[in-house]
């Protein structure tokens, strides 16, 4: 749909609509009751946890390196329940503007392109002809003019270039960090209007894991300016989806879905690691700057499409072609570049919070698990707009070398116990040989 948009990243199968508040979208995983249960019965023996995440939080913080005197703690997060609108006479962001202007746009480029072929067919030949040949003698003149456009368009693009944080890599940023306060907020007002009915409160054991694992990984990643610029606020839904997102202001959702899937207190600090690395990172910004660059560019392929087709029907198999072709050619790959670099960044905070890093690929390899044990069809991965989970797992895999160097230089203690990997993949081929075994001799029996 034109005015569908979504405002956090990665997550990015889930999305919204934004005028309509009923329909949401979430960011890593389906809304699956049934992996609650799957988890539940198969940690014991498959998934290496021998303490509830509650009861995981001592020894977790007895892994942190000893912070100096002059450190300032980090573990004051606060949870706010009363939310502002914005007054009625303020003036909306850009981005909002942008969003609410964008079908207008593409409408308003339709009916040019339909006049232009309708002016077109309606001239007498002789004026077309006339048409024609002025435009032979001007090419020169049109040439220059097109290069000039697409001079000036370069460089825009090329002066609203910025480099990311902590990362370096160059991106296109239109819309800055003040232009999406106001949008942060009134996306954080339709959450809590969403689940105002399922918050846990600030007692709920669930609660207090989530806030002292953001805690320690705010308090051990100070030193990111990025990072200590922020105040994360806690909310806990009571939610059946595996998903967690933060939005661009510091706002965190985390919903008791994931705090059922994951299988241990390292694993849940990577996955909202993974979720801070991209509120820190901007990705929520960047994201709407390329759309919006990327959108002006098709409005004039619109008006292109319209004013050639011969007919109403073919110019729009004609837009739906383009529709897809911007889709999987630049909007899914992009979004799977940002998850993947989230994972990166986040795999480092997890790092220097001593959190054993290897927990990462284990969690992807559950979800693999997951929806082979349920039978979930696979698509190809250039048709999602994150990575597979057994391509996330085996990139998380390549990281993890440089993260315990990271988790090393920051004194921590050593790894407990062995390879959570190891264990995992042990299991995995147990589980394999016992199910052989039991198909072998429900054979022999039949």
């Amino acid at each position: 749909s034109n005015t569908s948009y979504c405002f956090m990243i990665g997550s990015s199968n889930f999305y919204r609509k934004f005028i309509n508040k009923s329909q949401r979208c979430f960011l890593n995983a389906k809304n699956i009751e049934e992996c609650t249960n799957i988890l539940s019965s198969c940690r014991s023996p498959c998934f290496l946890t021998s303490q509830p995440l509650v009861e995981e939080l001592a020894l977790f913080q007895s892994l942190a390196p000893v912070q100096s005197p002059n450190r300032v703690p980090a573990w004051d997060v606060q949870i706010i329940r009363l939310f502002h609108t914005s007054s009625s006479f303020q003036a909306a962001p850009v981005p909002l503007l942008w969003i609410i202007l964008k079908p207008a746009q593409k409408l308003f480029a339709i009916i040019l392109g339909r006049s232009i072929r309708k002016w077109w067919k309606a001239l007498p030949p002789n004026k077309r002809e006339l048409f024609k040949e002025s435009a032979r003698k001007n090419k020169w003149k049109i040439v220059v003019g097109l290069c000039s456009f697409v001079v000036l368009f370069i460089m825009f693009y090329f002066t609203h270039l910025e480099e990311t944080p902590i990362t370096g890599r160059a991106r296109l940023l239109v819309f800055g960090k003040e232009h999406f306060r106001e949008l942060s907020q009134m996306e954080y007002d339709m959450w809590m209007e969403q689940f105002k009915n399922e918050m846990l409160s600030e007692t709920d054991p669930r609660y207090q894991v989530v806030k002292k694992v953001i805690g320690h990984l705010s308090e051990s990643n100070q030193d990111i300016p990025q990072v200590s610029e922020f105040k994360w606020v806690i909310h806990v839904v009571e939610e059946p989806g595996i998903n967690a997102f933060v939005l661009p202001n510091g706002q965190v959702f985390v919903f008791t879905g994931l705090l059922n899937a994951v299988s241990d207190i390292h694993q849940l600090s990577f996955i909202l690691g993974h979720e801070i690395a991209h509120a820190v990172l901007g990705h929520a910004a960047e994201k709407a700057s390329l759309v919006h660059f990327l959108d002006f560019l098709s409005l004039i392929l619109l008006t292109m499409i319209w004013a050639v087709c011969p007919r109403d029907s073919l110019a729009v198999v004609g837009q739906w072609i383009q529709t897809k072709l911007q889709e999987f050619l630049f909007d899914r790959p992009y979004n799977r570049t940002l998850e993947a670099e989230a994972d990166k960044v986040g795999l480092q905070f997890a790092a220097k919070a001593c959190v054993d890093v290897r927990a990462s690929t284990v969690f992807w390899q559950q979800m693999e698990l997951v929806e082979t044990i349920q039978g979930q069809r696979k698509l190809p991965e250039w048709l999602s707009t994150h990575p597979s989970h057994e391509n996330r797992a085996e990139h998380l895999d390549r990281l993890i070398p440089e993260a315990l160097k990271i988790r090393e230089s920051c004194n921590c203690p050593s790894l407990p116990g062995p390879d959570p990997r190891l264990i995992f993949k042990l299991n995995m081929q147990h589980l394999l040989e016992a199910s052989k075994d039991k198909e072998g001799q429900n054979a022999t029996e039949h």
